[in-house]
């Protein structure tokens, strides 16, 4: 049972951040708003894992089993396209993931859990993340400056608006992609095209790549294997009547494998270094960006799904298909016990209902409360501890 107040305090807050989205780890105004609210229910935080994060401690002084709760904050460069009271004042910016909503009901959860704090037998830590849709993924840092170090497991959520509100979906294992972007750059020489003998095509070098790069993605993979590539951006040349000196892709890889990530990068630079040598110029590869895929552990998912059947049914608990996404809670998810769940979220006028990453995306707010009761109620529910001794 929530506080009376508590579906007010998070529909209000999600407004308040919907109202002004920002992006990556300029986040000034949603930074200020966290801890406002941390410093109004009495919650100690810091800022010191990687950039533009905070992390908050309910029950800092227990030195035993240590619970994490995570939300994103950032938001996405795009144009709001949805007539709501509370929609984006930053042009060309908006909330199109639900980040807004993962803030508030971490905030929320905080508010609850802190008026439970003399019942708590553990710690629970609050990860409010940045970032996550940025090519430099803000988990990653807070990650790399031992943020999971004294965190025993840790659970996030992501609303779903193809999912009934009062639903859950759930997997264990991969939950979603390797995302991996990279740029290929080709290095050829200028030459007047009435005397292309003397030059190098960058472009045709890139156009050649870009073929067999496709057929490997299809030839030489097993089919059971899911892979994604795509090549986003195509950029070389100035004029009509130069050979171009250099030739540029912008690519994405989606793999549900390390193996078949580490392979097809391998043979990306094989092929492309080749046929540029055989053209007569250069190729690079630059790897940009690189998330893993979140691993939702066995004992700790069906921990989430205990604590789901008891607040929502069994019933409402959903099987998810892996996807192909990117998401950063998977830096955290390789160090340290974690699982994520799929919040439903779906908007009652079928009308209505369209995809994240969208300019008209929407998310019904009754799925707010629902967010916030499974965090407190799973914290209340293995405040003991779990033993993860089974997954080995």
């Amino acid at each position: 049972m929530l506080q009376n107040d508590t579906y007010e305090y998070v529909v209000r807050l999600r407004r308040e951040i919907h109202e002004y989205p920002e992006i990556g780890f300029d986040l000034p105004k949603t930074l200020a708003l966290v801890r406002r609210e941390l410093d109004a229910l009495g919650i100690p935080y810091t800022e010191e894992f990687g950039k533009s994060s905070i992390v908050g401690t309910i029950n800092p002084d227990c030195k035993g089993f240590t619970i994490g709760l995570r939300g994103d904050m950032d938001a996405l460069p795009i144009q709001e396209e949805v007539d709501i009271p509370f929609a984006s004042k930053n042009p060309g910016i908006m909330h199109a993931c639900g980040h807004d909503a993962h803030t508030a009901i971490l905030l929320a959860a905080a508010k609850e859990l802190k008026a439970r704090e003399k019942e708590l037998t553990c710690r629970v830590k609050l990860l409010f993340t940045p970032a996550e849709e940025y090519i430099n993924p803000g988990c990653e840092l807070m990650v790399k400056d031992g943020v999971m170090d004294d965190i025993d497991c840790a659970v996030a959520l992501h609303v779903a608006p193809t999912t009934p509100v009062g639903a859950i979906r759930t997997l264990v294992g991969g939950k979603n992609a390797n995302s991996t972007g990279f740029v290929v750059e080709f290095f050829g020489k200028n030459a007047h095209a009435a005397d292309q003998q003397n030059g190098k095509d960058a472009i045709a070098m890139a156009v050649e790549a870009y073929t067999a790069l496709e057929i490997m993605c299809a030839k030489e993979f097993k089919a059971r294997d899911p892979r994604v590539f795509n090549v986003g951006a195509f950029n070389g040349g100035n004029t009509n009547n130069i050979i171009c000196d250099y030739c540029k892709m912008f690519c994405t890889l989606r793999t549900h494998s390390d193996e078949v990530t580490e392979k097809f990068l391998k043979r990306t630079r094989e092929i492309c270094e080749g046929i540029a040598t055989m053209q007569g110029g250069t190729a690079k590869i630059t790897v940009t960006k690189h998330m893993p895929y979140v691993h939702n552990d066995k004992t700790l998912t069906e921990k989430v799904n205990e604590t789901v059947a008891k607040l929502l049914g069994q019933e409402n608990i959903l099987p998810r298909v892996r996807g192909m996404g990117g998401e950063d809670f998977s830096f955290m998810s390789r160090v340290k016990p974690c699982t994520q769940f799929d919040l439903g979220s779906m908007m009652a006028d079928p009308s209505q209902v369209h995809p994240v990453h969208g300019p008209k995306f929407q998310l019904n707010e009754e799925c707010l409360p629902i967010g916030v009761k499974v965090f407190v109620q799973f914290v209340m529910d293995n405040m003991n501890g779990i033993d993860f001794s089974g997954n080995a």
